[in-house]
């Protein structure tokens, strides 16, 4: 009697716990049921390495995970293999050294000019011809006032003067209204122990992730160390792009999650260039419709998160030359959205329209300090008025 006692206790017992396995079992599926249903993927978190210094050239990753995954180090990115730095050249006379390229895509206004001042006794209607050239070539009402008043002025002296001497005079009216006296120089310098911050902003298709590259490789041409954050975070192909861009010259890249929070990755961007001790962090951002005003303000939000690290000391607006007239009110809706302090003008070899650096000085105020003139990645200048307004009217040595 007593062994089928035990029979039944080991038995009951053993019931008991084959439920309890089946109970268990039933709840992890369910949950793991619900979650699919719900669209989310569970994932366990990565295990911690150990932290190594970010490798010239390699990606800072780990920004935006979601909660219930820690941020982790991730070790350096190896480069691709066979990819060999560049030493790009320096600044110095880069817009020279690519003078004859911006004179053939500007040729037309040059020689129209020319051709009108160059006759015997200049009527009504030749002024106005050259009023129409100017304007065609978006120099602005302005600004093509005041150098026809100032030609009108000199009317004698064109009456008698050689045809260098009218070139001279036409490239000389021409740096008056280009604002010879503004600061161009770009807020890429170390102060105060702190590196110099770049936001980079603009319309979609404008051209910005290609600038920050060619503004990285200009920087280091000159001996500058240089961190590249890449907040536009839509797209995957532009982080993609501006890795690669800072894998040719050997500089940090900083990304995130795509979709994920521009702000965060700026953040990160900064923060890292502060402990590395950079003397610049260059941060690109997201296109955006200047109509959108939701994305107008994210641009604000950008800004503020970043001074957190480090003040902001320049913020390029980035301009497709050929839009023309176009591109005056996209710069002044971004203005209103965030600090402007320069201008870079892009595809200024693909159009007849080089004026445009007047109108959008003269309209809102802010210096082109920078512009490019072709696909290469040394195509991109410091704007100089003297050297731009001689090859716009072309002709000289």
């Amino acid at each position: 009697m007593e062994f089928v006692l035990i029979a039944i206790v080991i038995l009951v017992v053993a019931l008991i716990a084959g439920l309890g396995l089946l109970v268990g079992r039933g709840r992890r599926t369910t949950r793991l049921d619900d979650d699919a249903v719900a669209g989310t993927t569970l994932t366990r978190p990565r295990p911690p390495v150990e932290e190594a210094p970010p490798a010239r050239g390699s990606t800072a990753s780990g920004l935006g995970l979601p909660p219930e995954a820690p941020e982790v180090s991730l070790p350096p990115a190896e480069p691709e293999p066979g990819l060999l730095f560049e030493t790009p050249p320096p600044s110095a006379g880069r817009l020279v050294r690519l003078r004859s390229r911006l004179a053939r895509s500007q040729s037309s206004l040059g020689r129209g000019l020319l051709t009108v001042l160059a006759r015997e006794k200049l009527t009504e209607d030749d002024w106005e011809e050259v009023e129409e050239t100017l304007l065609a070539a978006d120099v602005g009402l302005a600004a093509t006032t005041q150098i026809v008043e100032r030609l009108r002025t000199q009317s004698m002296v064109l009456a008698t003067a050689s045809g260098t001497d009218l070139r001279e005079l036409l490239v000389r009216e021409l740096v008056a209204v280009l604002g010879p006296d503004l600061d161009r120089t770009l807020g890429t310098d170390r102060h105060d122990g702190l590196p110099g911050v770049v936001l980079v902003v603009g319309v979609n298709g404008a051209g910005k992730t290609t600038t920050v590259g060619k503004i990285a490789r200009v920087l280091v041409g000159d001996g500058k160390s240089v961190v590249l954050g890449a907040a536009d975070t839509f797209r995957a192909a532009a982080a993609d792009q501006l890795e690669t861009w800072g894998e040719r010259v050997g500089v940090l890249t900083v990304r995130g999650r795509e979709g994920g929070d521009p702000a965060s990755v700026a953040f990160e961007s900064v923060r890292t260039g502060v402990e590395g001790e950079v003397d610049a962090v260059l941060v690109d951002t997201a296109g955006r419709l200047h109509t959108k005003s939701g994305l107008m303000d994210e641009l604000g939000k950008i800004k503020r998160v970043v001074e957190k690290q480090s003040p902001v000391t320049e913020v390029l607006l980035v301009l497709d030359a050929t839009t023309g007239q176009n591109g005056i009110v996209q710069a002044r809706v971004f203005t209103e959205a965030v600090d402007v302090t320069g201008v870079v003008l892009t595809k200024l070899d693909g159009t007849a329209k080089g004026g445009i650096v007047v109108s959008v000085q003269r309209e809102l105020g802010i210096p082109v300090k920078l512009i490019g003139l072709g696909e290469g990645p040394d195509d991109l200048a410091p704007f100089e008025p003297g050297a731009f307004a001689e090859a716009l009217v072309g002709g000289g040595d």
